[in-house]
């Protein structure tokens, strides 16, 4: 206790709990209808989106990344899902090969425009996340309470509406719903969050914060709702003691969150079994 509020003392340490528990809580709230819609791996698919432009942005030396990789990030989520069943290349493999693509026209950059010398660190960086939390300046940490604020807003506000139509899209648009608009809506949501959690776990562990959350709750509770509040409650421990063992046993951030997830789906796995 005593080394961690050494540490504790330290802006930057404050910071990366703040923006973690913060990130955390937006990932789960949308991983509950990313996971019942069966979209799961459109998460992973923007994770390298985003990871291809912040290195186009971190070639072009912009001040800011988000400025790029926001954009962009979102963009791919609305053509991803345009891609209706008219198109040449159908979902699944269009999310594979924006995905596989963007990580290695990103990785291409890198080594070719390289402003760095180490090149590999910078690269292990930006994937896993094992260093980025520690370094946000207070900007960026605003910037990030102030999304995230819009985030829980935009999802409090259509709560409803997301929950139409996450079960049945046929029922939402015979009410007279715009579903085609509140999955777009979705879309645009889950690329900010994502484009914020490269920070924290860096771009190839993000969409674990979005579905083992949701896949934990969904193991113990029945219900829409319930099952939201505690994926976001799970998520949200899971993100703090991640960030309280690797501080106090120096492992990777982002890889030690994950961990926290998969030992916490690994329970509730378990109680859930029990429980029937």
């Amino acid at each position: 206790m005593t080394e961690l509020f050494y540490y504790l003392e330290f802006p930057f340490v404050r910071y990366a709990f703040i923006v973690g528990t913060l990130i955390a809580l937006c990932s789960s709230l949308l991983g509950v209808t990313l996971v019942l819609k069966r979209y799961s791996f459109i998460g992973d698919g923007l994770s390298h989106v985003a990871f291809g432009a912040m290195c186009v942005a971190s070639v072009l030396h912009l001040v800011s990344d988000t400025l790029l990789v926001m954009p962009v990030t979102i963009l791919c989520a609305i053509l991803l899902l345009r891609t209706g069943k008219h198109a040449k290349v159908k979902g699944d493999a269009a999310i594979a090969m924006l995905s596989v693509g963007a990580l290695a026209f990103g990785y291409m950059l890198m080594n070719v425009f390289s402003a760095s010398a180490n090149v590999s660190g910078d690269v292990c960086s930006t994937l896993f996340g094992s260093t980025s939390i520690l370094t946000l300046t207070m900007t960026e940490v605003v910037i990030c309470i102030v999304l995230s604020i819009l985030v829980i807003g935009l999802f409090v506000l259509y709560y409803n509406r997301i929950f139409a139509v996450t079960f049945d899209e046929d029922f939402a648009r015979c009410a007279g719903m715009n579903a085609d608009g509140y999955n777009l809506l979705v879309a645009v949501i889950i690329s900010v969050i994502i484009v914020l959690g490269m920070n924290l776990v860096g771009s190839l562990l993000i969409s674990a914060l979005v579905v083992f959350p949701a896949l934990s709750a969904t193991r113990l509770l029945d219900g829409y709702r319930r099952v939201v509040i505690l994926s976001g409650l799970m998520s949200v421990i899971c993100a703090v003691v991640g960030m309280l063992v690797s501080i106090l046993g120096s492992t990777p951030v982002g890889s030690t969150i994950v961990m926290m997830d998969i030992l916490m789906y690994g329970i509730c796995t378990l109680a859930g079994r029990r429980r029937k």
